[in-house]
């Protein structure tokens, strides 16, 4: 499996990704909002983009779908769900389905609500796993849940489904925010070690361009909606919130630090 992440360099700091099997130079684009950007990469590496796949029907990731699709004759895949919200979506995609990608490539569809409820990641089945995961997980946080989502549900998503996959998973996100997302945890869980080493490392280097790609177990350390039973994070949690009991959920703390990453 050969990946190119493609830095947009927009206000929304998108990326977007080809994902091609070496044998056949077939590729897939993935949320290639930049249109322009995925048909020249494509073009430069040999590569057939033969299918777009949405992760979710937001415009930031469905906005170059048009241009990729007269350019290529490419077709169009996203949550089964989201056919009303996804003009041309020819194939729609159920938790399980498997994304096949010329010879080579198989990718598994997971159905993650939370950031929208029609939000699909895609797991590589490779010896090392790679997670698309659009906006649900980023790197050193969490997907919003202000435009058609849930917090309730992307907790679910975090627990019962990104929490179980393997720890060297790689993480490929729909944006670069992890400076941000980096300061937001040192905000909620202070002598976090791992976060502020790698955030005075990124201040000095940091390039959306040439993007560090983490694993979850990196995730694991200093992504504070991982860290859900941590003392730290409980404790700064309580005194935000006084009426936090003792011993929260980790239900809860998700939840209150979703609430509190909205303001932030």
């Amino acid at each position: 499996m050969l990946v190119e992440q493609i830095w947009t360099g927009n206000a929304y700091r998108n990326f977007n990704y080809l994902i091609a099997c070496p044998e056949t130079g077939e590729a897939l684009a993935v949320d290639p909002l930049d249109h322009e950007k995925c048909l020249a990469s494509a073009k430069a590496k040999g590569w057939e983009i033969t299918w777009i796949l949405n992760t979710h029907e937001h415009f930031d990731h469905t906005g170059g779908n048009g241009a990729v699709h007269r350019a290529t004759g490419a077709g169009i895949m996203a949550h089964a769900n989201a056919g009303d919200a996804i003009e041309g979506m020819d194939r729609g995609l159920s938790a399980g389905d498997v994304v096949q990608v010329g010879k080579t490539v198989e990718l598994l569809a997971l159905d993650t609500p939370g950031h929208t409820m029609s939000h699909i990641c895609l797991l590589s089945q490779t010896d090392q796993p790679a997670l698309f995961c659009g906006d649900t997980l980023f790197n050193a946080g969490a997907g919003n849940c202000h435009n058609g989502g849930h917090p309730n549900e992307l907790y679910d998503t975090f627990a019962a489904q990104l929490d179980r996959l393997p720890d060297d998973t790689l993480i490929y996100p729909g944006h670069d925010y992890i400076t941000n997302n980096l300061a937001f945890t040192l905000d909620r869980e202070p002598d976090n070690g791992a976060a502020a080493s790698l955030l005075a490392a990124l201040e000095e280097s940091h390039d959306p361009d040439a993007a560090m790609v983490t694993t979850l177990a990196q995730e694991k350390e200093f992504n504070t909606f991982f860290r859900l039973t941590s003392p730290s994070v409980i404790q700064r949690l309580r005194e935000a919130f006084p009426e936090l009991g003792e011993s929260p959920s980790p239900r809860e703390v998700f939840l209150k630090l979703r609430e509190l990453r909205n303001s932030w």
